[in-house]
């Protein structure tokens, strides 16, 4: 229970920061990507200052060797742009743009009960367990078609 405790905080740091900066509100974030338009550069200045945290306190971080709550820290080791990669983050924008929220800002707005907000967590849940239930079922596939193959290589011996 103990070990929950340090990313706990850290989630309701970030919600505290997400709602001060007004990023729970899906208009600032529509006005920051409406660059023709009535443009709000308010989301750029919370990414700005995110990023910045960011880098300075990462060096420090990682001179402690290990994590408070693990063996090693998870640092992604592949720099190659898969069509996975392009096509996450295709819905991610194209779902942040239209809706005005992303999974962190819409979790931490879910507080105020917005019908608009509960809809999208909902469907933000049901996209996650539909990739996951896709991603098992690849998995299995390409493990039967593998077993098929190594069957045939057997008979044919």
């Amino acid at each position: 229970m103990l070990r929950l405790l340090g990313p706990f905080l850290a989630g309701l740091v970030f919600a505290i920061g997400l709602g001060a900066a007004g990023m729970t509100d899906p208009s600032k974030v529509i006005g920051f990507l409406n660059i023709a338009g009535d443009w709000n550069p308010a989301l750029g200045f919370v990414m700005v200052g995110a990023i910045g945290v960011h880098a300075l306190a990462l060096p420090f971080i990682l001179k402690k060797g290990s994590p408070l709550h693990g063996t090693d820290f998870l640092i992604p080791q592949r720099r190659d742009i898969t069509p996975q990669l392009i096509t996450g983050a295709a819905l991610f924008g194209a779902g942040w743009g239209l809706a005005g929220y992303c999974p962190g800002p819409a979790l931490v707005s879910t507080a105020g009960g917005s019908s608009t907000v509960l809809w999208f967590v909902a469907s933000m849940a049901a996209g996650m367990l539909l990739h996951q239930v896709g991603q098992t079922v690849l998995a299995d596939s390409k493990a039967h078609v593998a077993e098929r193959k190594a069957e045939r290589a057997t008979a044919g011996k």
